[in-house]
């Protein structure tokens, strides 16, 4: 929701506690269940209209109390034996879930706190009926399966706060590590990490839709590539505060829009950094052109970490290396020819580019 919108225009929420499979799995990585610091966080996206925990209560009356604080409806699903007892939950909180979302067509987000993959199906036909999904679970003891389906998923350890996550990278995170690392082994902090997906979202978005891109939108299209991101993850309170940093950094530019809080952002009109990769290349382009001829586009990158290690096109919104060359050479900065015996491109300075050099 944005700031000083009206009342009507929050999200209507409605939460629903798969409670056994958060309560075990904290239990299982060494913590407590506190139902108040998820509830912090649901909070802060929108009204909780509606808040009920499924569970055998006779199993987890320790937890009663501080359920009954944050004013959640404990459903009671009576003790059996085994899985049906477990299936007995599930299909209870999945039908309520749907009867939910047919009838109370005010509601327009629905928060399914599990772990468990058996909710795939219930999150992707609430995704069919418009309904916005949000996930919560814990780390560890969560299916791969389920926060890909989500729109938005909340790992507990990370509402604790930083320094509270008693693991490693999620799946996820590492997997977007790999993708930002590529086939040649790229290293990649988690400052460049959060950069390059930032930036390679504000390219997209520009691609792909007519006007200015705002920090919202790129925070949403993160999200939807990624239910799982958090900035906190990067060290940051705050969406905001992050793509402070990023602007102070000469990665982006931020500029006031129509929304207050929400500014447009692009890349830096001046250049910034991309500038100094540009001159990086030239100079790499023009010692190599000197020494033994036009340097072939295949093994420059290599080159140009030779000078500055870690550097990427990534850094600066740029898919892939040959797309940097490319806009290197649509603004004069070097020029790049096919051959077809090589089967590879050539490049050398040019004209205008060596001007510029002096």
């Amino acid at each position: 929701m944005m700031r000083g919108a009206p009342m009507n225009e929050e999200e209507r929420i409605a939460l629903f506690i798969d409670f056994e499979n958060l309560v075990i799995g904290a239990r299982d990585r060494g913590g407590t269940l506190d139902m108040s610091v998820v509830m912090d966080a649901l909070s802060e996206r929108g009204r909780v209209i509606i808040r009920r925990a499924y569970a055998d209560w006779n199993l987890f009356a320790e937890h009663r109390q501080g359920i009954v604080s944050q004013r959640i409806e404990m459903i009671e699903i009576p003790q059996r034996t085994g899985m049906v007892r477990k299936n007995a939950a599930d299909i209870k909180l999945a039908v309520d879930a749907l009867e939910l979302a047919f009838e109370r067509e005010f509601i327009t987000s629905f928060v399914i706190a599990s772990g468990d993959s058996d909710f795939t199906p219930l999150v992707l036909k609430l995704r069919e009926l418009n309904k916005r999904v949000i996930g919560v679970g814990v780390e560890g003891s969560t299916s791969q399966l389920l926060p890909g389906a989500c729109d938005e998923f909340l790992f507990y350890e990370r509402l604790l706060g930083p320094g509270n996550a008693k693991s490693a990278p999620t799946r996820s995170r590492a997997s977007r590590r790999e993708e930002e690392e590529g086939d040649d082994g790229e290293a990649s902090s988690d400052l460049s990490e959060v950069s390059r997906l930032v930036t390679a979202t504000l390219s997209g978005l520009q691609r792909s839709m007519d006007g200015s891109v705002l920090s919202s939108m790129i925070k949403r299209a993160l999200l939807r590539k990624d239910p799982t991101f958090s900035e906190g993850d990067y060290g940051f309170r705050a969406w905001g505060e992050l793509m402070r940093h990023l602007h102070s950094s000469g990665v982006i530019e931020l500029r006031t829009g129509n929304a207050e809080g929400d500014p447009v952002v692009d890349f830096p009109a001046s250049g910034g950094s991309e500038e100094q990769a540009f001159d990086l290349l030239r100079e790499v382009v023009a010692e190599l052109q000197g020494r033994g001829g036009p340097p072939p586009l295949s093994g420059l990158k290599n080159e140009l970490r030779k000078r500055k290690p870690g550097f990427s096109e990534k850094d600066y919104g740029y898919r892939g290396f040959l797309q940097f060359a490319k806009a290197a050479t649509a603004k004069g900065v070097v020029d790049m020819q096919w051959k077809d015996d090589d089967e590879d491109y050539f490049l050398t300075t040019t004209g205008a580019a060596q001007a510029s050099s002096h």
